[in-house]
């Protein structure tokens, strides 16, 4: 019975994560997510195999990276059962709907200019519609918990285990049992800090034959969360007090919720200046509505918050705008305001009519908590841009720009290498989901710290695990 692994997406890139385990006839894929940035075109080619022979899809967590091609899955044939945690498949769904509404916006928007050039069959179609993800949605068959095992037949059992990366995300073990003895599998999906504010940290074990690790920051170490946390409630406050507004730029799932967790405690210590707190997301806030619903994957911190009947995001300061029209309301107030939107990197969204509306003002604040990738108009004024162009607009940067680094959900070098140490059992380390320098960097650390001879995956090669 062959036994072999390929990789059709996240092979010397961080994004389009898809694995494809064959166990004799048996086909089992780990995670279907977009490719996103500069691989975005990927997404448009052939996924590399038959959805139809795919017996079971399981997803590690709900990131477009991991989850975004599944509705494409569904439409070219797929007829398995996903497997997730619960979760994973409440914030798929909200995700992925969510994904389906800005791809038909961004199109008509695209159509009309190229209709006007005369060029509109060089538009790209949305890769999906909301009638695709609701079809995709039916087959999310299957929910684990943690360490609960699965047995898809008598010799492959699946078991989620916590990745501590956002709430109900899991590395995925799968244990094959062949004539002689059973090899052990592990799929990393994304994993987390040893430290999380919210969510359980990331979970460690001993036993793990061949190990696919995630390797983003595969080259470098985070600041601690303490320090993080300091810096952060130093900048809120040195902002309120310049008696302006701030503007948050945020990611809506995970750094949303700490973002609110952070200012909540700060406003139960007395740390937080009288202000107005606002959740400008409707992504955002179905979000925050979905981790309300599994406080089990809470921390024993966060957990205690739950029973002592607290809300861990929402104090008296704090208000939802769903509408367009609620939101609008917002740029009517000229100070004290602290306004949390997406998009994280200011690429679309209401953040963007926040800044436009916030930017030129020198006693405004904007404070960026998370990473700002090249091309985009985060990254240009956290590089120091004096103008930018919003809708058209040439608009001055004169407020006061933050950058916290530190929240990151993504487990750094060292936490890597001590999760990879801590199989004491392994025979083999494969490098996927990451930039190629980075990997090259990580497979040397390997090496050097832990005297592993790690490979790293190429799209498409078959890993015959022996």
């Amino acid at each position: 019975m062959d036994i072999y692994v390929q990789s059709f997406g996240a092979a010397k890139t961080v994004t389009g994560s898809c694995h494809l385990l064959t166990v004799g006839k048996l086909k089992i894929l780990v995670d279907c997510g977009v490719f996103q940035g500069e691989d975005e075109d990927k997404n448009y080619q052939p996924l590399g195999f038959n959805p139809r022979d795919i017996d079971y899809l399981i997803v590690t967590h709900a990131h477009l990276d991991h989850i975004g091609r599944i509705p494409v899955l569904v439409r070219e044939g797929f007829r398995g059962k996903i497997i997730t945690t619960k979760p994973t498949r409440n914030i798929a769904r909200i995700m992925l709907l969510d994904a389906a509404k800005v791809m038909q916006e961004e199109y008509r928007v695209e159509y009309r200019k190229a209709l006007r050039r005369g060029e509109p069959e060089k538009v790209k179609p949305p890769l999906f519609d909301e009638d695709d993800v609701y079809e995709a949605m039916e087959y999310f068959k299957i929910q684990l918990e943690y360490h609960q095992p699965l047995h898809l037949t008598d010799n492959i059992t699946v078991t989620f285990k916590n990745s501590g990366h956002i709430l109900g995300a899991a590395y995925v073990q799968i244990d094959i049992k062949t004539e002689t003895e059973v090899k052990t599998l592990i799929f990393s999906g994304d994993l987390g800090m040893k430290e999380r504010l919210i969510i359980k940290p990331l979970e460690f074990q001993k036993h793990g034959h061949y190990i696919f690790t995630e390797s983003t920051y595969g080259n470098r170490k985070h600041k601690n969360l303490k320090e993080t946390l300091k810096e952060f409630k130093q900048a809120v406050n040195d902002a309120l007090n310049r008696g302006g507004n701030i503007v948050i730029p945020t990611f809506a799932l995970e750094r949303a919720q700490e973002i609110l967790y952070v200012l909540r405690h700060m406003y139960d210590r007395n740390e937080l200046p009288k202000c107005q707190v606002f959740l400008d997301s409707p992504l955002a806030i179905s979000a925050t509505k979905i981790f309300l619903q599994f406080p089990e994957y809470f921390n024993e911190a966060t957990r205690k918050m739950v029973q002592q009947g607290k809300n861990p995001f929402i104090f008296p300061w704090v208000k939802f705008t769903p509408t367009v029209e609620e939101s609008k309301t917002i740029n009517n107030i000229e100070s004290g305001a602290i306004i949390l939107a997406g998009s994280g990197m200011c690429t679309g969204g209401r953040v963007k009519h926040h800044l436009k509306h916030n930017l030129w003002r020198k006693e405004s604040s904007v404070i960026f908590v998370g990473y700002q990738a090249r091309g985009t108009l985060g990254r240009a004024i956290v590089d120091g841009a004096k103008k930018v162009h919003i809708y058209g607009e040439e608009i001055a940067v004169k407020a006061k720009i933050y950058t916290i680094n530190g929240f990151s959900s993504h487990a750094d070098q060292p936490v890597l290498l001590d999760w990879i140490d801590s199989f004491k059992d392994k025979r083999q380390v494969f490098i996927v989901h990451g930039e190629p320098e980075v990997m090259g960097v990580f497979r040397d650390t390997l090496k050097e710290k832990l005297g592993i001879k790690a490979h790293i995956v190429e799209k498409g090669e078959r890993i015959f695990i022996n």
